[in-house]
């Protein structure tokens, strides 16, 4: 990690770059964090570092283990299965309200979204495809008109960045996803709220089977 320069909001950017860290598998899940070393590593006081820490073991980053004080958690199987079977329930609704509040601007907003997700994965720059595939998501939240799906997602997406990641690692993988994105995208254009629900379900489903979250012949609970 490089150190920080002194900004405004300094907690903020601790967070994100402990964050960072801790998704992209710098920091192993396990290893132990102190608030010395890392202030030492980024070039900031303690305070900062230590509220980043409390926000982080709040969202279930890290946990506390006694003597040895905070370490990264465990990516736990049954926790990301869980994520998923929220997902499975929540984002075809997400989609079906979002299909009513599409417009020409939105539909070119979404395209280029698809386009850009779809050229990282060409690019092979795991990432950056990573952040495409977010902010695709993210883009049926915000326009689903629902602001509950669209907090509740935005924390769940943090903890989906450690399990995506290794999905993303592989070009071929991420390619099916952005197959699968447009394929949701043009069910939506084209007013069919019904398929897009679908796919979005058949979307996630997949991508739980390419994390290992979810064996090859097994759907989430409750279908």
């Amino acid at each position: 990690m490089e150190s920080l320069k002194p900004a405004k909001n300094l907690v903020d950017q601790t967070y994100e770059v402990i964050l960072d860290a801790i998704c992209n598998g710098k920091f192993k899940p396990g290893e132990r964090l102190t608030q010395e070393d890392i202030a030492a590593r980024l070039d900031v006081s303690r305070q900062p570092v230590t509220h980043a820490l409390v926000l982080l073991k709040a969202q279930g980053f890290l946990v506390q283990t006694g003597k040895r004080g905070l370490m990264v958690s465990e990516v736990g199987t049954s926790f990301f299965r869980e994520i998923y079977e929220f997902r499975s329930a929540v984002e075809p609704l997400a989609v079906r309200l979002a299909t009513r509040r599409l417009t020409p601007q939105l539909i070119v907003q979404g395209q280029s979204l698809v386009e850009h997700g779809r050229n990282r994965a060409m690019a092979g720059d795991a990432g950056a495809c990573l952040q495409a595939d977010m902010d695709f998501h993210s883009f049926i939240y915000e326009l689903s008109g629902n602001q509950i799906i669209s907090e509740t997602m935005r924390l769940y997406w943090l903890h989906l960045r450690r399990a995506m990641g290794e999905v993303l690692r592989h070009p071929g993988m991420s390619i099916k996803v952005w197959q699968e994105h447009g394929q949701i995208l043009n069910a939506m254009i084209r007013g069919d709220a019904d398929s897009a629900a679908e796919l979005m379900y058949s979307h996630l489903v997949e991508a739980a089977r390419r994390t290992g979250i979810l064996p090859a012949s097994s759907e989430p609970r409750g279908q």
